[in-house]
């Protein structure tokens, strides 16, 4: 096996078993982690708790790059400059500790430091609260601005960062050693994320002011005429669905069909442009969805007629759809594992969805009882990705940093197990069949019967089912 400096990464190195028969591990498990959410979002994000950062984009500036330093944390740096005797030996509650502490300190750094501090005082007004209060906006707006343009820079880098690992594969420095191979990485994603900000966000940010700046910016955006609003929700739609395709690309379709193509470029390629094709068509199919529920948009309405909280409903409705993804791979074993590969996809995309959606309509049911949000979809005060992206953040550290424990315990992966791990990239036991194809078809016709089924059954769902009461 590999050390830290190799192509086996300390995530890919150990295996996680159960300490208990049954559905006692993720029992322990989720009563833990709901535990610390509910002391977490108290004192860090609740209005009526302590610092009471859901306001709402400090609180989600917050979450949305601790998400990222996650990522960056486990999968681009992988977990350096900690030793991988260190990450062996200590107990996972210590390591928990130490790596989200450092975690949060990297984060406040770049929040801080670079942001606010470098751009916001020397380059761009607008990522700095004291420049703007400065230049006559009120505290209030002057900090929900400043954060705003931070998390909306951090929802485009959790898209971008992750699909290089997972898509390109780390190509072409996954041989490069740690730090060297991290940073390489950091480097370029950020720099992708910078220009995608400025082609998506920045015109956003631009009128949000009085008069809009329209000389440093495209002022109306570009993307009005066929998104109908000149907001830039359309872009967090569709971005926040990359987000949550490469999660699911890379955990429930184990990279399944892509890891069906031998060539390296043409993979890598495949890959990234194709978790880009699955996300557009999941976002327009989700705008398309409320067309169904709530009727069609009318642009200059408020809430849930408006096409500009619709836009931004579609990112929220996807990130439930991600819950229901980690939850079903870190604590319900990937289930099932046991058919064929196309037949477990297909079997995990529908259990998974079916979580998401039960998670959705508890939410919008009785969140408000409990988070200290506000009651309906389209509240001005209701922003859902908030509470989910905080647990999905706990999430992540119960399974990365703290190897799952107390249900599960990492032990070495044997050197069979480590070959498997090429061939979740490479599946070389599959070859391009004319029954692979016969499946192919079977499966594009029942994926159209689904979506059909889908429009068709969503405005009965709509009249026969209420959620909000």
């Amino acid at each position: 096996m590999e050390v830290q400096n190799g192509s086996i990464t300390y995530l890919e190195s150990r295996k996680l078993v159960k300490r208990w028969w049954g559905p006692w591990p993720a029992i322990a498990n989720l009563v833990m982690i709901f535990a610390i959410f509910a002391v977490t979002w108290w004192i860090f994000q609740d209005p009526r708790g302590y610092m009471r950062m859901y306001t709402p984009y400090v609180g989600y500036m917050i979450c949305r790059w601790m998400l990222i330093l996650l990522i960056w944390v486990a999968y681009l740096f992988d977990f350096w400059p900690f030793k991988r005797s260190w990450l062996n030996k200590v107990h996972p509650v210590i390591k928990g500790v130490v790596l989200t502490a450092f975690s949060v300190l990297a984060m406040m750094l770049l929040i801080k430091g670079f942001f606010m501090g470098l751009l916001g005082q020397y380059g761009i007004a607008y990522f700095s609260p004291d420049r703007l209060h400065a230049l006559g906006l009120t505290a209030f707006y002057a900090e929900e601005y400043s954060t705003e343009a931070i998390m909306m820079f951090a929802a485009i880098a959790s898209w971008v960062a992750p699909s290089w690992v997972v898509a390109c594969e780390n190509a072409p420095w996954k041989k490069l050693e740690q730090p060297a191979r991290g940073v390489t990485i950091a480097v370029v994603t950020f720099f992708m994320s910078t220009i995608i900000f400025f082609l998506t966000m920045h015109s956003h940010m631009a009128i949000l002011f009085d008069p809009w700046q329209q000389y440093a910016a495209i002022t109306p955006p570009y993307w009005e005429g066929f998104a109908n609003t000149v907001s830039g929700n359309f872009h967090i739609a569709w971005i926040m669905s990359c987000t949550v395709t490469v999660w699911v690309y890379e955990l429930i379709w184990e990279r399944y069909p892509f890891n069906l193509i031998k060539t390296d470029w043409l993979r890598r390629t495949s890959s990234f442009f194709g978790i880009i094709a699955v996300a557009l068509c999941m976002c327009f199919f989700i705008y398309y969805a409320q067309d169904l529920v709530w009727g069609e948009t009318v642009r200059g309405t408020r809430r849930e007629m408006a096409p500009d909280w619709r836009w931004l409903h579609v990112g929220e409705t996807a990130i439930f759809w991600l819950v229901g993804v980690l939850a079903l791979n870190f604590y319900g074993g990937n289930w099932p594992t046991k058919f064929s590969r196309p037949v477990n996809v297909f079997l995990r995309t529908v259990i998974s969805l079916v979580i998401g959606g039960a998670v959705y309509v508890l939410y919008y049911r009785y969140a408000h009882l409990f988070l200290g949000t506000q009651k309906g979809f389209s509240h001005p005060q209701q922003f859902p990705m908030i509470p989910m992206i905080w647990l999905i953040n706990i999430f992540l550290i119960n399974q990365w940093f703290m190897d799952g424990w107390p249900g599960w315990k990492a032990v070495p992966k044997t050197e069979a197990e480590l070959n498997e791990v090429e061939s979740a990239v490479v599946a070389h036991d599959v070859s391009w069949t004319p029954s692979l194809a016969k499946g192919l078809a079977v499966g594009t016709a029942v994926g159209g019967a689904v979506y059909f089924g889908v429009i068709n059954i969503l405005p009965w769902i709509t009249q026969n089912m209420q959620i909000i009461k």
